[in-house]
């Protein structure tokens, strides 16, 4: 079915539901983690497409807006976060527009990440292309012909593998419609844009997959490095173990969390460890799954690699201040205060 023909079935079937999903974790999983809606990202027009978080940025939400259209953007959303760095919702201002991520037919799918050179990467639906966003620059400098390259139409996703995973920094690439899985490596060109090298042939996987996020053994539940996958067609979150070369091992999926609608970006909150996705309708929400290990210390304030008196001292200060935008203001609620005092001494000590 396509596409748009499964998000007006699953609009119909939300005007007859209640407001809020009625996703679950799955029974293995149950025990160990939990689903919070953390809402809609005010000022990000719908439908909601791809996200991502970067790490010297971490209260900063990139989320594609007016997704698989040509007026597609990319907008950055403050988010706040409670005592244990979980973010809880959006706030200290509005969403504000960060980049243009049309296509030639199309726009921003389920695919949004920063890669090489800080360029911005996205896929588009229904156009089967790769877009590229130059630093400082508000519009794409080049697309890709997904096509042309033999990546079934139209592609959903796309992620670099992280550091610390086997097959680090190749580019993973998901049509959304045949379910494949493509690998791949980018070519830096003259211009400060990318190439991409030959692609492996496609692995056949279900669902139609939208949004990756790779996970590293220790979790619960995850005794291999994984992939975590968005299933727009199934409305679930899967996992699958990779093997050597970054890829899914098709025999090893497990669905992680069902009943969804929607399903689109994803990628992993590096204070919390949180795995966050996005739904193109179904509310147009940001949902995160907790239960992960954290990734980071964001309370690490000097970047020594612990939370001591010198990181306190640095957010003593701030203190009072109310401008916005301090990495001493852990809950990002723009005011420096007792709220991060108390993220910063309850994870006092070395950084895991």
């Amino acid at each position: 079915m396509p596409k748009y023909t499964e998000t007006l079935a699953a609009l119909a079937a939300m005007a007859l539901s209640a407001p809020l999903l009625a996703q679950t974790v799955t029974p293995e999983f149950a025990r160990n983690y939990v689903v919070r809606d953390i809402g809609p990202p005010p000022g990000v027009l719908t439908n909601l497409g791809g996200l991502t978080i970067r790490d010297d940025q971490p209260n900063v939400l990139y989320i594609g807006g007016a997704a698989n259209g040509l007026t597609a953007k990319i907008f950055t959303v403050p988010v706040t976060r409670d005592s244990a760095g979980h973010i809880v919702g959006f706030g200290c201002g509005t969403a504000v527009e960060f980049c243009a991520a049309n296509g030639v037919s199309g726009g921003l799918d389920g695919g949004l990440e920063f890669g090489p050179g800080d360029v911005l990467f996205y896929t588009t639906f229904s156009d089967n292309l790769i877009g590229q966003v130059r630093p400082g620059e508000f519009s794409p400098a080049r697309l890709i012909n997904l096509s042309s390259l033999g990546v079934a139409s139209s592609t959903g996703t796309l992620r670099f593998v992280p550091a610390g995973f086997a097959g680090a920094g190749r580019l993973k690439i998901a049509s959304y419609n045949a379910s494949l899985w493509y690998d791949t490596t980018v070519v830096p060109q003259r211009d400060g844009t990318y190439t991409l090298a030959p692609l492996s042939p496609g692995i056949q996987l279900l669902g139609g997959p939208e949004g990756i996020a790779y996970i590293k053994a220790g979790s619960p539940n995850f005794t291999q490095d994984s992939v975590l996958l968005c299933e727009y067609s199934s409305g679930s979150v899967v996992a699958y173990a990779i093997d050597g070369n970054g890829d899914p091992i098709p025999g090893t999926r497990r669905v992680v969390i069902s009943g969804l609608v929607g399903a689109e970006g994803a990628t992993f909150d590096p204070i919390s460890g949180d795995f966050l996705f996005s739904t193109f309708g179904g509310g147009n929400r940001v949902i995160a799954l907790s239960g992960f290990d954290a990734l980071a210390c964001s309370a690490d304030l000097d970047g020594s690699g612990a939370i001591d008196a010198a990181d306190l001292a640095v957010l003593l200060g701030d203190w009072g201040d109310s401008g916005g935008g301090l990495s001493t203001d852990l809950n990002s609620d723009c005011t420096v205060d007792a709220a991060d005092l108390a993220i910063l001494l309850g994870t006092w000590g070395p950084c895991s």
